[in-house]
């Protein structure tokens, strides 16, 4: 048995065409992943109820930029990547100024500034002195006597016959607290990275038909 083989057309530019759809199909494909990996972080990201800001720092981009490539990549990343990353990685949180990580409760209220307030910053604020209070069991505590306003806002007393007068907690001491972890972004990306053959078949097949 004898079997023969012809190349029906310019064979250089059948390769040429194949490479330019491997291109397209390669490109397409990465593209398609970091879309789509991006959709998935952004999900995880609300559906830990961190809220649609933080989600919407969630960026992706394809390389090389406005040109096909067989070697085409997708970057996906935050643009707030310290927040993002303490939430999925769940790290151990320790005071850098002294013993104790200060948390406010909501007697304290909320900082001028944006997020949590400070014991500094209270004081300053109310012109109220904080007190320690040790205690073996639990946290600790930075308490005030004075009185909560209408909003559950602790203020100075006004009454001279110290009537509504209560030591009132405003800041829990603790030496370190453990951030929960509520993201996995790595069970994402690794779906993503597994798809990409799949993708690659797909836009060639849907290219050529």
């Amino acid at each position: 048995m004898k079997l023969g083989i012809n190349i029906v057309g310019d064979i250089a530019r059948i390769m040429q065409a194949e490479t330019r759809a491997g291109e397209k199909a390669v490109t397409t494909a990465m593209r398609d992943a970091g879309t789509g990996l991006k959709s998935a972080w952004r999900a995880q990201i609300t559906g830990a109820g961190l809220g649609a800001r933080l989600a919407r720092t969630i960026r992706s981009e394809a390389y090389p930029r406005g040109r096909p490539s067989l070697n085409a990549a997708a970057l996906v990343w935050s643009q707030a990547p310290v927040i993002v990353g303490a939430h999925d990685t769940g790290p151990l949180i320790r005071s850098r100024d002294g013993f104790w990580l200060a948390i406010p409760t909501p007697a304290a209220g909320k900082s001028t500034r944006g997020g949590r307030i400070t014991p500094g910053e209270w004081e300053r604020r109310t012109g109220l002195r904080l007190r320690f209070v040790y205690r073996r069991t639990g946290p600790s505590l930075l308490v005030v006597e004075g009185r909560l306003n209408s909003k559950g806002r602790a203020v100075a007393s006004r009454s001279k016959t110290g009537r509504g007068l209560a030591t009132v907690p405003i800041f829990l001491l603790v030496p370190q607290v453990r951030l929960p972890k509520r993201l996995d972004l790595a069970r994402d990306a690794e779906r993503a990275r597994d798809a990409v053959p799949g993708l690659i078949v797909a836009s060639w097949v849907s290219d050529r038909s």
